[in-house]
């Protein structure tokens, strides 16, 4: 295993978290277990097939006394030489509930002197059934990397084989003196390309309110919720109005935010937050290079619109608009920003970065794909799979969604403080879905 530099963007990720605010995403996997030791065997299993994934070995030092004089101030992934999988992979007491134990350990960061990932294995106490909280650092992976590393060490799944890649000839520290014309209009492409971004999102912070139920001073708490939905359902309603399938399930998430506003008492009269979508510049197959790969859409959430169509129709219409110009502008595509930004400016101004997320967008809105096939892990099968998506500084409630087998999973991540009553937010995704259905005449 050898060393290699932090992407801008892992180390912008690297260097924002705060005690309060861990930059770790996570995945809280629910298993039928065919008897009550299953889940001590999966720790077992886990922390021996841990061992032998290079990935899952990987610390985060700085780079000056690594080598690398020419990325003052960044950061590189490299091998731990004491890396040991039972401090990774944890062993809980039984537990009644598992979003309760998952909402406790995502508050907890990770130690950033070991490899940043984190296997908790909770057994039920039913005895019938266990849950495998993953934890992974954002500036080791992003979800389709954290996929790959999950996969790793539960049970081998049968996939098509992978198309080796082309080696990549090694790049110079310095630039090819017969690109420069060609680096000179990049350059000036990415200038134009920023000033579209930071007029986007100067405007998108203009004209309509957000609420203060979706921002917070920072606990350092967490609580988790969980919700299935039945994809048929999506499905009925994407074929009766027209659009994808993650129209319906955003617009299913501004619906439950209005009916959570209404029922606490904030209300939701004018009320549009911005949303950031995230968007995977990684291809699934190319899923295994190291760095974040992302960019983003941000819309306003038709929150106001009491007409459950009409919050359909104005989703789809912002997703189709933000497709048509593309992830690579927009104030979405803030996160490409971090490739222009020399590493020492992200040692430096990583916190303040951190603190003016609620400047740009008011919640977090992604999706997380998951393989078509069923997921073991010791013959034990995934029955449901909750994504968690980092909650960032001032904010209170973010939104991850999974598919999987037939069913969309709503993984929910709030500070547990200011969002005490997640299990209303919850309840009203269902609801939200069900008066979609209604509206559709299915």
């Amino acid at each position: 295993m050898t060393s290699d530099l932090l992407a801008p963007l892992d180390l912008a990720f690297w260097n924002m978290e705060s005690a309060e605010h861990p930059m770790h995403l996570g995945a809280l996997g629910v298993f039928t277990a065919h008897s009550p030791t299953a889940g001590a065997h999966a720790a077992d299993l886990l922390a021996g097939r841990a061992a032998a994934v290079p990935g899952l070995r990987m610390r985060i030092r700085d780079v000056w006394p690594l080598g690398f004089p020419y990325a003052f101030g960044g950061a590189a992934r490299v091998p731990d030489p004491e890396f040991d999988p039972l401090r990774h992979v944890l062993l809980h007491a039984p537990t009644a509930d598992f979003h309760a134990e998952a909402g406790r350990l995502m508050q907890r960061p990770l130690d950033r002197e070991r490899p940043p990932w984190e296997a908790h294995v909770l057994p039920g106490e039913d005895g019938v059934s266990f849950a495998v909280l993953f934890k992974f650092h954002h500036a080791l992976a992003d979800g389709l990397r954290a996929l790959t590393l999950a996969a790793a060490v539960l049970d081998p799944m049968d996939l098509p084989a992978r198309k080796p890649r082309p080696a990549e000839p090694a790049k110079s520290a310095l630039p090819d003196v017969r690109k420069l014309p060609g680096l000179v209009r990049g350059a000036v492409s990415d200038l134009s390309r920023a000033l579209d971004i930071g007029a986007s999102v100067a405007l998108s912070s203009m004209g309509v309110r957000s609420s203060a139920a979706l921002t917070s001073e920072p606990s350092g708490t967490r609580r988790t919720a969980g919700v299935v939905v039945d994809l048929d359902d999506v499905h009925r309603v994407r074929k009766s109005r027209g659009g994808t399938v993650n129209d319906v399930l955003i617009a299913v998430v501004a619906g439950a935010l209005r009916r959570w506003l209404d029922e606490r008492g904030d209300g939701s009269e004018g009320v549009a937050p911005r949303a950031l979508i995230p968007v995977s510049r990684r291809r699934p197959r190319t899923a295994h290079p190291q760095g974040n790969r992302l960019s983003g859409y941000l819309m306003r959430l038709p929150v106001d619109d009491p007409d459950p169509l009409g919050r359909l129709d104005t989703v789809r219409t912002a997703m189709d608009r933000n497709k048509d110009a593309g992830s690579n502008r927009g104030a979405g595509a803030v996160a490409l920003l971090a490739d222009h930004v020399p590493a020492l400016g992200h040692r430096l101004g990583g916190p303040l970065a951190g603190q003016g997320a609620r400047l740009w967008f008011d919640i977090l809105v992604t999706s997380v794909p998951l393989p078509g096939v069923g997921l073991k892990l010791g013959g034990n099968p995934v029955t449901e799979v909750y994504p968690f998506a980092p909650l960032a500084r001032g904010q209170s409630l973010a939104v991850a969604i999974s598919t999987y087998r037939g069913q969309v999973h709503y993984g929910l991540v709030a500070d547990a403080e200011a969002v005490p009553d997640l299990d209303l937010l919850a309840r009203s995704l269902t609801e939200e879905v069900k008066e979609l259905l209604v509206a559709c005449g299915s």
